[in-house]
């Protein structure tokens, strides 16, 4: 591992900045296709080449397959080669109960269409209910076809500790697992990160700027009503008041605010930072709407915090009630605050 590289598996690299692809799915805005193409390739020439998107995310394996396709034409197959793609298979909840080798073999087949590619990099699998209680099966298809060579590695998306184990005592090589992971949200850590050490699987983090409340743009503003822009608002915002409440977000943001200063970046940049600190942390997965944003979040990688910083960051943490519980276990609870703004079957009709 360097500063910008982590090696995830034996020979595989990827950039500890993802560039995310949820921003640019449905429900953030109309988005210019030719624009977008573009905005992927500015991201990889400022040193973010890996990508995060999934089979849910409308469109998105798309553009990244044409901005994939675009490099190969004008730089040549060795520049193709080097950007790297994370998909998600995310079966419907509707469809858990009847989940088939057919139906996983479809959605990668689907994916490596979308994506332009002979194999996908990674692979990182999400089951919605573990009332059904097929996703070591499930696992199992997918590893038949990393055997078979349609995919490279593979990962899972939002497990929890127990489940977790489950998969890994089933033989299933993991090499990572998608999570969220924040400043304001510490829930890997709990007990998940100790397993992850024991059977070296990595950390992707998601989450990291809690959908752009942690930004220079929210320090010092009253705290928002409702309705909020967009769901992803609604997500974090639940996550703040559970971390403690919007004046302690907002001395949070303050401490982070002042660790930017000593090292001339923002706010956000200073919050993904602190991620990638953190024990079994491989990357964090950033979105970006424009250019602009794509070149700050290569400057991550650049900082380097010291133990007065880290120090200014955990008093304000140490404040907060802390969320509790196992990685998604609130997000989990369909019926509960996190779990009811959720969308649990995204592929219908597109299989």
């Amino acid at each position: 591992m360097t500063a910008k590289t982590f090696e995830l598996s034996p020979g595989y690299a990827i950039s500890r900045v993802i560039r995310g692809g949820w921003q640019l799915a449905g429900g953030h805005g109309a988005i210019d296709r030719s624009q977008a193409v573009s905005d992927l390739i500015v991201t990889f020439d400022a040193g973010i080449w890996t990508y995060d998107c999934a089979d849910i995310y409308t469109g998105v394996e798309e553009l990244i397959g044409a901005a994939r396709l675009r490099l190969a034409n004008e730089r040549g197959l060795a520049a193709a080669a080097k950007m790297k793609v994370h998909t998600k298979l995310v079966p419907d909840l509707e469809r858990l109960a009847t989940i088939s080798r057919d139906y996983i073999r479809g959605i990668v087949d689907q994916s490596l269409r979308r994506l332009k590619t002979e194999r996908l990099d990674l692979v990182q699998f999400h089951w919605w209910d573990y009332a059904q209680p097929r996703y070591v099966e499930a696992m199992g298809w997918l590893n038949e076809l990393r055997r078979e060579g349609k995919l490279r590695n593979l990962g899972t998306t939002n497990f929890d500790t127990p489940r977790l184990a489950e998969i890994l005592s089933a033989g299933i090589p993991l090499v990572s697992q998608q999570l969220q992971y924040s400043v304001l949200d510490q829930r890997p850590a709990n007990s998940l990160a100790a397993l992850a050490e024991e059977n070296g699987v990595s950390f992707l983090c998601y989450g990291s700027v809690a959908g752009g409340f942690l930004s220079d743009k929210w320090l010092d503003v009253a705290e928002p009503g409702t309705p909020l822009e967009n769901r992803s608002l609604v997500k974090y915002k639940l996550i703040i008041d559970d971390f403690g409440g919007w004046d302690l977000f907002q001395q949070l943001l303050r401490a982070l605010k002042a660790v930017g200063d000593r090292h001339a970046v923002d706010i956000a940049t200073i919050a993904s930072a602190w991620v990638l600190e953190q024990p079994r942390v491989a990357a964090v997965i950033v979105g970006a709407r424009n250019q602009a944003h794509a070149l700050a979040n290569a400057k991550i990688m650049d900082v380097v915090l010291d133990a007065d910083d880290r120090a200014r960051i955990a008093a304000v943490i140490a404040r907060g009630n802390g969320l509790e519980g196992d990685v998604y276990t609130l997000e989990r609870d369909r019926h509960g605050r996190h779990g009811s703004i959720m969308h649990y079957n995204l592929n219908a009709g597109r299989i």
